[in-house]
């Protein structure tokens, strides 16, 4: 051990004293008091200031009690992080080299992850501290770190050692005369192959490429590919290009140029088959290897030896397979499972096309640089044709079949197809930034062409498929004038789509015209009755294409027949439709909102007026009518609320100030103000009415957010949030009665029983998610209003219940996730504000709160469905604000464990994420965390289709 003098000596007996309170803090003893809790661990907290607790690391790291070696490890942690200022700076060389070699001697005597993840730690802020400055008092400080002579290391050089024996071995194999080849034996050489691939070096692997190219061609030219030969030879190669020293593109002119040979002589099989499937999973790996080679040499002349064609054949040829494997005839997920492969080529390949670095002297990347304006013209023009037909591809594999044959599809199938049809939008972006206009004119002429060739009710399959196209794009679309979009929205194609029946199409374009909201905000708002504004023709076309019948509404009067027009659509979509036609409505001048915000409003007010009238005589359809009729408002409310972040508004410009200014004119129109009012006095009364009433509770609780902003988001509909407090406080009443505590007290242990050992059957939740759903649903109304219930539950009985709860958080239907997370987030809730239920915050949290956050993080990691990823954050924003201490500790622990999910995530990312969510009390501030690492483990980040889902 290096010397330890220059750190404190401390009695025996101290020793053993505090190593004593460590064990009491941890014990089971003393998780039931929450004061007993703090006492110790303040006491734990003013051990650690003191300088003297450096004399701790060494006997607390020898101790037997691993939660005393843990805070050993701590302690040295923060002691370097937090009292560094403390210690004698002429002593870091001393406690450079005692920190590296207690950390060796951890990691020879078996000491836990967690702990070495400590001294990790410690060792890197350390370094941090004196590393930096001249001269160093560490340089080179990861060289000099990493070259500690540990047992791994050794074991590395060990396999080093063996791998010219495992080609040898593996070469005898594969090099056997194919008539003599044994299928398994061939297949367990080329897995052992692969399971050794991260450890051969460049010069044993290049000798094997051409070998396994051989694998893939037939054994004659008469003859046919062997599946049983080419799958496995193909997995090998792919696994080269992955994970060994010749991944990321390397190896240029042994392994690119000798495939793209291959592919140019064997092309595509002639059937869908194994061999196909592999061959697809080949070549989109190729693409990911060498997406920069294919973009720098597309139209480069240099020869290929083996081949008597260029590169820029070779390229193209490659190409033109991929193309084929992407616009596969049939419907994906139906009839073809290759095609979704290759939509990420797509992407790395347009990024090669804007980064392409030339290499004068066409060394191993061989790349050749055009050497004239007309050849890069040249390549410019190849570079389009090949998205030109990406483009008209990608659309035609996004319609949808015909209703009679899509009446034939499985469940699962639409499932597939429309993530399919999402995936193919990230992939459009891309295409979008080389192609510009002519991708957007390509589409115009070509839903144009089909509206004049149309027969009958046949073809709004092939335009909604164009429509849905342009949709995807509008995030890369400058917010500027664009004669196509003029086009879209003019009456010469939005005026000729359809407004009654073909209700896919009536609601892509709905969906289109509010995506485009913000687009609409550059034009200009004039119109008059022969030339209407392309704002004013979306909004016709909203107000005509809801009801059903409707004729085209010529102006914006018409919305005062919208709401009664909403016959043909459910109720629970009612609120997002009116969102929608609210996002659009916003982009108009505060004065011009007035009438389409009266005509939307006022009937949804008076229709709620109404169900309150007649709930003596009807209670049970009022309260229905009466929460479909809050949840519209809802979504009005928040499609009038403008996109803008007003936290990042410091000083108001003259224009905004005026803006504030009309709009406040347009608040004190005196229509407006008698529609707040009657607005305020109907919620008032649904309060007064309905409010022991869990789902009227929850609409108004919806409502109220939606309805309440802050100063600079105010809109016409905004209402002041003092009343409505007003109205929440007026609504606390006396607990239950007890008649009804005992009907539960009854009742919920014998719900629990049943539910619970039918649930927790193998696969029973997954198969039955409805049941989940009402479960969970159920258990969420008994939290709201009688808490105190499940803590008087039998023994074992709230145990098993979490644990089921927790089983479910991995569960792949939403809506049985969705129900999951509404319950716990509710329990967490309740049980913290509540006084009388005593410690047991402190013992669920600690008995389930780790678990819970456990489930949460892994299903922003991949586990859960992305549609539930809001759901999981709203349940993290609530344990990481009642309880933030513990979040931190069991996020470290969790994030960084070995057996965390794999994910896309850095160890950067992660510790981005646990100083987001720790360091803020912020829910907002929280949210946007979990978002962001959302997207970044799911590899997601930066694209369009990643920010859409997170946001569903």
């Amino acid at each position: 051990m290096a010397d330890a003098s220059f750190l404190p000596t401390l009695p025996q007996s101290d020793i053993v004293q505090a190593a004593q309170l460590i064990q009491q803090a941890y014990s089971p003893a003393s998780a039931g008091s929450s004061d007993t809790q703090r006492r110790l661990q303040q006491e734990l907290f003013d051990i650690q200031k003191r300088f003297e607790a450096w004399g701790l690391v060494i006997p607390f790291l020898h101790h037997e009690d691993f939660n005393v070696q843990f805070f050993g490890a701590h302690t040295v942690q923060v002691k370097i992080a937090r009292d560094w200022d403390a210690f004698p700076h002429e002593n870091a060389p001393s406690l450079r080299d005692f920190l590296l070699e207690l950390t060796l001697h951890s990691i020879v005597s078996g000491k836990t992850k967690v702990i070495l993840r400590k001294l990790f730690v410690a060792i890197t802020s350390l370094a941090l501290k004196i590393a930096p400055g001249s001269p160093s008092r560490w340089p080179e400080w990861i060289v000099t770190t990493i070259r500690i002579p540990v047992h791994p290391m050794q074991m590395q050089q060990t396999l080093f050692d063996a791998a010219p024996l495992v080609v040898q071995a593996v070469v005898a194999t594969i090099t056997q005369p194919r008539a003599q080849v044994r299928v398994r034996e061939l297949e367990s050489a080329l897995k052992c192959l692969q399971s050794w691939m991260s450890v051969f070096r460049g010069n044993d692997i290049t000798p094997l490429i051409p070998l396994l190219i051989s694998l893939l061609s037939p054994p004659t030219p008469e003859s046919e590919i062997d599946p049983d030969v080419f799958s496995p030879a193909s997995d090998a190669l792919q696994e080269i290009m992955t994970r060994s020293s010749l991944a990321g593109g390397a190896g240029v002119t042994s392994l690119t140029d000798p495939l793209l040979v291959w592919i140019d002589i064997w092309g595509p099989p002639e059937s869908a088959s194994e061999t196909s499937h592999s061959l697809c999973k080949l070549i989109v790996t190729l693409g990911d290897h060498s997406n920069t080679y294919f973009a720098s040499n597309i139209t480069s002349q240099k020869s290929v030896a083996g081949s008597p064609h260029t590169r820029s054949h070779l390229v193209q040829s490659f190409l033109r397979l991929l193309l084929g494997y992407t616009c596969l005839p049939g419907y994906y997920g139906v009839d073809e499972e290759e095609s979704e492969m290759t939509l990420g080529f797509w992407y790395l390949f347009q990024e090669s096309l804007w980064s392409v670095e030339y290499d004068e002297d066409d060394g191993e990347r061989g790349s050749v640089p055009p050497n004239s304006d007309v050849e890069e013209r040249n390549r410019l023009a190849v570079v389009k044709a090949v998205y030109v037909e990406l483009v008209r591809v990608l659309r035609r594999k996004v319609a949808w079949p015909p209703q009679n044959m899509l009446s034939g599809w499985a469940k699962d199938q639409v499932e597939k197809f429309q993530v399919y049809r999402r995936d193919v939008g990230d992939t459009l972006i891309n295409a979008y930034y080389i192609l510009r206009n002519d991708m957007l004119g390509y589409y115009l002429n070509d839903i144009q062409e089909r509206l004049a060739s149309r027969h009958d009710s046949n073809g709004w399959e092939e335009i909604e498929a164009t429509l849905h196209c342009i949709m995807s794009v509008q995030e890369a679309i400058p917010l500027e004038d664009n004669p196509f979009l003029a086009r879209l929205f003019g009456s010469d194609v939005l005026g000729r789509l359809p407004t009654t029946e073909q209700d896919r199409i009536r609601r892509t374009t709905l969906a289109l015209a509010g995506t485009y909201a913000s687009w609409f905000t550059t034009q200009s708002g004039t119109s008059s009755p022969t030339s209407p504004s392309l704002l004013m023709n979306a909004i016709s076309y909203v107000v005509a294409a809801l009801p059903e019948p409707a004729a085209l509404a010529p102006h914006i009067g018409a919305f005062a027949e919208l709401h009664a027009g909403l016959t043909g659509i459910s109720d629970t979509e009612k609120s997002k439709v009116l969102q929608s036609i609210a996002s659009v409505i916003q982009a108009l001048p505060p004065e011009e909102e007035i009438p389409p915000v009266l005509a939307i409003v006022s009937p949804v007010v008076d229709k709620l007026a109404q169900a309150l009238r007649s709930s003596p005589q009807l209670p049970e359809e009022a309260r229905a009518v009466a929460i479909v009729q809050l949840q519209t408002l809802s979504g009005v409310a928040k499609g009038l609320t403008r996109s803008a972040d007003s936290l990042l508004i410091i000083d108001e410009t003259p224009a905004e100030r005026a803006d504030a200014e009309r709009l406040r004119q347009a608040r004190d129109d005196y229509r407006m103000v008698k529609l707040r009012e009657d607005l305020f006095a109907a919620v008032r009364s649904t309060v007064e009415l309905w409010s022991t009433d869990a789902s009227v509770s929850d609409a108004l609780s919806d409502f109220f957010r939606s309805i309440t902003s802050l100063p600079s988001d105010t809109t016409l509909l905004s209402l002041p949030p003092g009343p409505l407090l007003e109205l929440n406080i007026s609504t606390l009443k006396s607990p239950p009665n007890v008649e009804g505590i005992a009907v539960l007290s009854n009742v919920l242990p014998v719900l629990l029983q049943t539910s619970l050992s039918m649930l927790g059957q193998p696969g029973a939740m997954e198969s039955n998610p409805d049941i989940v759903q009402a479960f969970f649903g159920c258990l969420d109304i008994v939290a709201k209003h009688f808490i105190a219930i499940f803590y008087n539950l039998p023994p074992g009985a709230l145990d098993a219940l979490m644990q089921c709860a927790i089983s479910s958080l991995s569960l792949q239907e939403r809506y049985s996730l969705v129900a999951t997370c509404t319950f716990l987030e509710t329990l967490i809730r309740r049980t913290a504000s509540s006084d009388d239920l005593g410690d047991a915050s402190t013992i669920l949290i600690q008995m389930h709160g780790r678990p819970i956050l456990c489930a949460i993080l892994c299903g922003f990691a991949g586990v859960a469905p992305r549609s539930a990823t809001q759901n999981l954050i709203e349940l993290l924003a609530v344990i990481a604000s009642k309880y933030p201490a513990e979040t931190r500790e069991w996020m470290n622990e969790i994030l960084f464990a070995d057996d965390f999910v794999h994910s896309k995530a850095t160890a950067e990312a992660k510790w981005a994420f646990v100083k987001a969510v720790v360091g803020s009390r912020s829910p907002k501030r929280t949210r946007e965390a979990a978002q962001q690492f959302t997207l970044i483990a799911r590899g997601l980040e930066g694209t369009s289709f990643g920010y859409a889902s997170v946001s569903m």
